[in-house]
């Protein structure tokens, strides 16, 4: 018996490290579009609720129902964001050449504000070396050269690399529209081989799906409306480049503690001191009752306010998550810290448990 047992266990032992061995060679062979799987299993998460009314209404027609949500998918996400990302440039690099051919006087702006400041915020203006118009003007002039550049290596990017660019996207449409039609099924055959008992395979599943959701749904839905109506505003007072601040205010938007503010009191408080008053009170009063009211309103909608995480916890994951894996961290960051958070919930609740028993 011994011995059957003894080769049992080296049997079991090296199929364990068989599966380890082919998942970490799929993760491999698939690590050239990770972001495109990635966003692929997000937009199908997201969207599985359309594909399951789909599914109902079409008369058990999983094949149609996935197809007409993969052409929603596109209309309302794919060719949005496209159309975006080609504006944005566009401002970026209008912005600059205005900047650097003189049209837009940074200088002379900023030395006018100083100006009117009040007499109390002089020392402080000093005291953090920002009276210095000059070596400001410089600044400004180096990040906006800094970010042209950017701009400029990631359009050339795409340029040079436009293949692999719709190979990526007709992966990700791909993947969305077979994960749309079998993603029941997919989701039952990782529950079932999940070394874990009933309860936590559940609980794990159930936070992981939550959260993906709700940073999609809850984070970028409203992200994307507060940047929309800041950079409606913009537009509306004749501020320049209003999308290119309208995405600045969304990409802020995703983080806790930051938010638009950060774009638009400034532009706010500059209007007021440069003889702008009712410009100024105009988008102050947008800023807070509109803009700000925004995530208060429709977050807790979108999302349910018992699948938040304090926000401290959101703002760091969000951002390690982004230092480490770019825009695909904005989602990963805060789904690695739900399931951190989850995991040792479960271990102090059967600790809890053992220690009565």
């Amino acid at each position: 018996m011994k011995p059957d047992a003894d080769g049992s266990t080296v049997h079991r032992r090296f199929f364990h490290g068989l599966l380890l061995v082919v998942t970490l060679a799929l993760a491999w062979v698939l690590w050239p579009y990770f972001s495109a799987v990635f966003w692929g299993v997000m937009l199908a998460l997201l969207f599985h609720p359309v594909q399951r009314r789909l599914v109902s209404a079409f008369g058990q027609r999983p094949n149609l129902a996935a197809f007409v949500t993969l052409m929603i998918v596109l209309v309302l996400v794919i060719v949005p964001v496209i159309l975006i990302a080609m504006r944005l440039v566009s401002d970026i690099g209008n912005v600059y050449d205005q900047i650097r051919s003189g049209q837009i006087d940074l200088a002379a702006s900023y030395g006018q504000a100083v100006q009117l400041m009040p007499s109390w915020a002089q020392p402080v203006i000093e005291h953090f070396g920002l009276h210095d118009v000059a070596a400001l003007q410089q600044r400004i002039t180096d990040g906006a050269t800094q970010i042209s550049r950017f701009v400029g290596t990631q359009a050339l990017w795409i340029g040079q690399n436009t293949f692999q660019f719709i190979v990526s996207l007709g992966v990700m449409l791909y993947l969305v529209f077979f994960l749309l039609r079998d993603g029941p099924a997919i989701s039952r055959l990782i529950q079932r081989a999940l070394p874990l008992d009933e309860a936590h395979k559940a609980h794990l599943l159930a936070k992981f799906t939550t959260v993906a959701r709700a940073t999609i749904k809850g984070n970028v839905a409203v992200a994307a409306v507060q940047g929309v109506l800041g950079g409606a505003i913009f537009a509306v007072l004749g501020i320049q480049s209003a999308l290119l601040w309208g995405v600045v205010m969304a990409v802020l938007s995703l983080l806790p503690a930051v938010g638009a503010s950060i774009v638009w009191a400034p532009a706010a408080v500059y209007f007021v001191v440069s003889d702008h008053l009712w410009k100024g009170v105009i988008l102050i009063v947008f800023g807070v009752f509109v803009i700000g009211l925004v995530d208060n309103i429709l977050r807790p909608i979108l999302v349910g306010k018992d699948t938040r995480m304090p926000d401290w916890v959101v703002l760091i994951s969000t951002l390690g998550g982004m230092s480490v894996l770019g825009i695909n961290g904005f989602v990963i960051g805060p789904l690695v810290a739900a399931l951190f958070m989850a995991s040792w919930s479960l271990f102090a609740q059967e600790e809890d448990d053992n220690s009565r028993s």
